[in-house]
């Protein structure tokens, strides 16, 4: 998952609004949002591969979602998944807090991440690139490759499209979706300097990642939870020609 943003108490009938894109090889094996057999109460996609999630919400009101830090000369070869980060926190009954602060001490096991957990406790964030746990605060928040709310234009645009939407109060899952859709692509002289050759780094700049060498954005997730901590989720799938293939709504 390359692009969230959400929103924590800034809607009167949703608790929480997340948006987000999902960016990866189209080749890498996955499935789309659904209720996880082995594990009746999850409901995410799953990475078929390592058989992770970056992002997904179980029955007993947690939700858990995962960005990879971009560093490519910090890699580390043998690093465990680090979308067991995510799902191990949706299998187990533990507390929010306690779960993070669990990861962060053993954080510099794994390749760069920013990890957002949250309960009916409230929502937390840790970054093995960052020292701590931090616990949200009510607002509006955007998150890539980089640590929370960095100046990437494309973070500073979700929040602002998120934040002009939650003002027109009637929300939609479909229109939230349509929100992070936009290819346009950033102005060199806003490009980060992530260790990636200028031609990756300038297709990565826009919201959505037009395919390229095999790459680009895989699905949309849109995640509603109102304020009795019920669920509605929807997850759009696309092809490397950006067509939409598959469309998924549940209520949890």
């Amino acid at each position: 998952m390359c692009l969230i943003t959400f929103a924590i108490e800034q809607h009167p009938k949703y608790k929480l609004i997340l948006v987000a894109n999902r960016d990866e090889f189209f080749e890498r094996s996955t499935a789309p949002l659904y209720v996880w057999e082995d594990y009746p109460h999850i409901l995410a996609g799953r990475d078929l591969q390592a058989g992770g999630t970056w992002m997904g919400v179980n029955n007993q009101g947690a939700l858990a979602a995962l960005t990879n830090y971009r560093d490519m000369d910090g890699l580390k070869k043998e690093a465990p998944s680090r979308g067991d980060l995510t799902a191990d926190f949706l299998k187990r009954e533990q507390g929010a807090y306690s779960y993070i602060k669990e990861v962060s001490q053993r954080a510099h096991q794994y390749n760069g991440f920013n990890l957002l957990i949250g309960d009916s406790t409230g929502m937390y964030y840790a970054s093995n690139y960052t020292k701590g746990v931090r616990q949200l605060d009510p607002g509006v928040y955007g998150l890539s490759n980089a640590l929370l709310d960095s100046d990437w234009v494309k973070v500073q645009e979700s929040k602002r499209r998120l934040t002009q939407a939650i003002q027109q109060h009637e929300l939609s899952l479909e229109d939230l979706a349509a929100l992070l859709k936009d290819t346009t692509l950033a102005e060199d002289h806003y490009l980060p300097n992530t260790g990636m050759p200028y031609e990756w780094e300038k297709i990565l700049s826009s919201m959505y990642i037009q395919p390229y060498q095999g790459y680009g954005t895989r699905c949309s997730t849109v995640i509603l939870q109102d304020y009795n901590e019920r669920w509605e989720v929807m997850e759009i799938g696309y092809d490397e020609q950006m067509r939409e293939v598959y469309s998924v709504k549940k209520s949890f």
